[in-house]
């Protein structure tokens, strides 16, 4: 049996842009000067994601400059930074597809060493920020995140919120393969790897404008990656359900047990009712919850039956042969 190898030559960067023109050309040039001193061939693919400001303008003079190096891919609309990572997934061309964020936190100078650890024969390299440059809220938002992803895969990794990531050719065509329409790409891509690293990154604070993830945004990407990825929110329900269906039953036959063999029953009874009330209250508000939990389930199954296109790739600029 031969040997497999894990030699790197064609590598392909993913970036989703969405209002960053503050920062781009900066990014653009340092991730260029990082390729260009590895020697190896690279395609570096640029999403606006419908963006408002002048991104979109300056990845079409980027990709005019270097074709076939620099690639625009122009979605219609916004449609949120894991669909556009998929949309630049569909158009990559290399053996290694790394994923970086456009806010140049993390630095693009990290690219080198994500390629050695996947020479190593890593089929997915994630990375750990040092140092995190974010404040508290991002901080326990992204501890919570990366709980919930250990959970639902049994996949340890420190820090799945790092876009900063290095995908083998091959994951990244089961991940193009799968249809769900709620999608957490760092989960995806390990459910597929056989074997996977983290390695120590740089991170610096964000030089230019604000976080595009704003509260709301991560309370909808922990749903996205409970029910997309997991049943445990199903399972944990059944238990509450037996736990509650099991104490209420235990209640009943204290309160039978207190009516007939002691002689104020009556009095304990008549005096209980606004504790029967509390009780009812909260077996009312877990049944709430379920249901809450069950209609996220049934929203993502109706959106997956429609099976509408995750994104709409208006224009591919900069490259010379299309795919």
């Amino acid at each position: 049996m031969m040997d497999r190898d894990y030699s790197v030559n064609y590598i392909s960067i993913v970036v989703p842009v969405y209002n960053e023109e503050g920062c781009l050309q900066e990014l653009i040039d340092r991730t260029l000067r990082t390729l260009d001193g590895l020697g190896k061939k690279f395609e570096f693919i640029l999403i606006d994601d419908g963006s408002r400001d002048s991104s979109r303008e300056i990845i079409s003079r980027a990709s005019a400059s270097r074709p076939d190096e620099v690639i625009g891919c122009i979605l219609n609309r916004n449609y949120g930074q894991h669909s556009a990572i998929m949309a630049g997934f569909s158009l990559v061309r290399g053996d290694l597809v790394i994923t970086l964020d456009a806010d140049l936190q993390n630095p693009p100078e990290e690219i080198p060493n994500l390629v050695a650890a996947a020479e190593k024969g890593n089929d997915v390299v994630g990375t750990i920020r040092q140092h995190r440059r974010d404040t508290l809220f991002r901080k326990v938002a992204s501890k919570i995140v990366n709980r919930a992803a250990r959970a639902a895969t049994g996949v340890h990794m420190s820090d799945y919120g790092c876009m900063l990531r290095a995908y083998r050719r091959f994951v990244v065509e089961a991940m193009l393969q799968c249809n769900e329409r709620s999608t957490f790409i760092p989960v995806l891509g390990n459910s597929f790897a056989r074997t996977t690293c983290e390695i120590p990154v740089a991170h610096a604070a964000r030089k230019v404008g604000d976080s595009k993830y704003s509260l709301w945004k991560l309370i909808n990407l922990q749903f996205n990656l409970l029910t997309c990825m997991t049943t445990v929110p199903l399972r944990m329900l059944t238990y509450f359900g037996l736990l509650a269906g099991f104490s209420g039953f235990l209640l009943s036959l204290y309160i039978i047990v207190r009516r007939f063999c002691w002689p104020d029953g009556d009095a304990w009874a008549n005096s209980g009712v606004f504790t029967m009330f509390a009780v009812m209250f909260i077996f009312t508000g877990i049944q709430m919850v379920g249901i809450g939990v069950i209609g996220e389930y049934i929203g993502r199954i109706y959106t997956d039956v429609r099976a509408r296109p995750r994104y709409f790739i208006e224009e591919v600029l900069g490259r010379k042969e299309q795919k």
